[in-house]
């Protein structure tokens, strides 16, 4: 049997849609951080926070039956009132502020592109364990729970100049502080020229996936499993996404960390010996300020007992262990170096979701887990977001979990279903 031929729009699409959202007193206590960023610990203060968390929703559990509960909470939720559908079809403005931090966009209904249009480009690969999860939870609820990130290049045109306009001179229709210190706005637009105006200027644009790269892949994997099915067009042909214009508001490009149980610390410094110049340091503290002025491929490794600084890899070895085809700019990458040299080549580790733990942003967590797990931490420092934008825009990938882009979006300030999409 032929795969039918998917809809794909031939330019950047963010149609309206009618958002569903928290119609409680304590909104920003149904709120959660992205799913990917809640530890296990986190799980249970989100849950402690507020009965009607979206954390029950995005990480429902851990039983075969967690996809039916998600499905099932949520139905619930709708019919008692807990979670309102609007009444229009709307893109809705969505601003981040607070100390440092301030980031405009827009959310709306994705349009699915091929691939092949470079429309919308991915810059990281994905972990198909992580793409099965999502995809479970995300047919079985049939909705989308969390916005992708997108980011393209406004230039300072219509719809940048529109939000600015929206957020500087309406009233929201969300205005909340979440524990954090953060304020989260969000305005509906349903005027018809402005958003004629918006889909005009975005239809000419590319758009590069920030954050959500395993929804997004859930996203097109769900979208062909449902045509092959023969069900047609539909809202399955759609997305969640956050887009914001890079050149207005730009994006702050964080560290993914690694932690690999049960490869003593001691041990993953001897092991390295061979192939890097290993420095010691008693403290962590002290070989992090090393990290931050070290230049070419450097690496923390942290846990229990003194620290070490690795720098200066053997190049003929690195170089050997490259993928011939990748560009002198991906080879060169820290996460590069990390995923096909020292994991694999030096530790005799494969870097998957079992082997290797991922902690974002703060390398004291990642100390912490790799003391409780007798590992090693690795630190690494963030990527450069031009390195980033380049290879995506040469059709290259970098390794998984390589980018943290933010200010990420607030989950649970609005969700997307098929039946109001």
């Amino acid at each position: 049997m032929a795969i039918p031929e998917l809809p794909s729009p031939d330019g950047l699409v963010l149609r309206p849609f009618r958002g569903v959202r928290f119609a409680v007193d304590d909104l920003a206590a149904v709120t959660s951080p992205p799913y990917d960023l809640i530890s296990r610990e986190d799980v249970q203060t989100l849950l402690d926070a507020h009965p009607n968390n979206v954390v029950r929703l995005i990480l429902p559990g851990s039983d075969q039956h967690r996809y039916a509960e998600a499905r099932e909470t949520m139905l619930s939720w709708l019919a008692s009132g807990v979670l309102a559908t609007d009444d229009l079809p709307a893109l809705y403005v969505y601003e981040q502020s607070g100390p440092g931090v301030l980031l405009r966009g827009l959310i709306g209904d994705l349009g699915l592109s091929d691939p092949g249009k470079r429309i919308v480009l991915p810059h990281e690969n994905v972990m198909p364990g992580t793409v099965a999860d999502r995809l479970a939870l995300m047919r079985t609820t049939e909705s989308n729970l969390e916005p992708i990130f997108l980011l393209y290049d406004g230039d300072g045109g219509f719809t940048s100049r529109l939000i600015a306009d929206v957020t500087t001179t309406r009233r929201p229709a969300v205005d909340v502080l979440t524990d954090d210190g953060i304020a989260h706005r969000l305005w509906a637009l349903t005027d018809q020229e402005e958003l004629d105006g918006v889909a005009a200027e975005l239809y000419g644009r590319q758009a590069l996936i920030a954050d959500g790269h395993h929804r997004y892949a859930t996203y097109l994997a769900l979208q062909r499993e449902y045509h092959a099915e023969g069900r047609g067009p539909g809202p399955w042909d759609f997305g969640l996404a956050l887009l914001v214009d890079s050149t207005a508001y730009p994006p702050d490009l964080k560290a993914i960390h690694r932690v690999i149980p049960g490869l003593p610390l001691q041990e993953a410094a001897a092991r390295a010996k061979g192939a890097w110049q290993v420095h010691d340091f008693a403290h962590v503290e002290e070989a992090l300020e090393a990290l931050a002025s070290a230049t070419g491929p450097a690496f923390v490794l942290a846990g229990n007992g003194p620290s070490h600084l690795l720098t200066d890899p053997d190049p003929v070895q690195v170089e050997h262990a490259m993928p011939a085809a990748r560009s002198a700019r991906w080879k060169s990458l820290v996460t590069s170096v990390l995923s096909e040299f020292l994991l694999p080549k030096v530790w005799g580790i494969q870097d998957d979701e079992r082997s290797v733990l991922i902690v974002h942003h703060d390398p004291a967590i990642a100390v912490r887990m790799a003391r409780r797990e007798s590992g090693t931490a690795v630190i690494v420092r963030p990527l450069n977001v031009e390195d980033v934008l380049a290879i995506a825009a040469e059709g290259e990938r970098v390794p998984r979990k390589s980018t943290s882009f933010g200010p990420k979006p607030r989950t649970g300030l609005i969700l997307r279903t098929f039946a109001t999409g």
